[in-house]
């Protein structure tokens, strides 16, 4: 094949081309198991936070606010017992934090568990072990201060990664005005 513009077009074109159909084939082939991971995911982390449940929370979720924030209510024998909330922040250092907050009924909170990260490994990843995410536990959305103590709040940050720190705190302020919202519309048709 003689080397001239159009020879190198053609060739330029069948190449993006071949490209373009391997990697749409590549996305809708892998695009469902992404899915069906993801859902898992965030049903064993609900499982985690709200423990005892005998609906099915994912089928009564309800998205709170222009945030994207979605909760979960956990009921036993039809009544609301606690409340999964997934809520992310873009403040982390490595990007998005996304996580799942459990709360109680009378806005106790049980902990997170962080379903997608990229912070520095062995730094801001702390913030996903026990260490850090224990300080929430038990706190309670009506009276407590969601700030690192640094900030005037009841939160230590993790050494060396105050950004990350801050980021999970944003979510979780997030996931607390959501609560907030959606029990006080639960208080309301009461």
């Amino acid at each position: 094949m003689k080397s001239n513009l159009f020879n190198m077009i053609a060739v330029l074109l069948v190449v993006a081309v071949c490209s373009a159909v391997s990697i749409g084939y590549v996305y809708e082939l892998t695009s469902e198991p992404i899915a069906e991971a993801k859902k898992a995911k965030i049903v064993a982390a609900i499982k985690e936070m709200v423990k005892n449940f005998d609906n099915n929370p994912l089928e009564e979720k309800t998205t709170i606010g222009t945030d994207g924030v979605v909760l979960y209510p956990a009921r036993e024998e039809g009544n609301i017992t606690s409340v999964a909330v997934e809520t992310s922040s873009s403040q982390g250092f490595g990007g998005k934090i996304e996580l799942i907050m459990g709360i109680l009924t009378d806005g106790t909170v049980t902990g997170y568990k962080i379903t997608q990260q990229n912070e520095t490994p062995g730094l801001g990843s702390k913030v996903t072990e026990a260490a850090f995410s224990k300080q929430f536990v038990g706190l309670n959305t009506h009276n407590s201060n969601f700030s690192l103590k640094k900030d005037g709040g009841e939160i230590d940050a993790v050494t060396g990664a105050t950004i990350s720190s801050r980021a999970v705190i944003d979510a979780v302020k997030k996931a607390v005005a959501a609560y907030n919202n959606f029990a006080g519309a639960i208080d309301n048709e009461q």
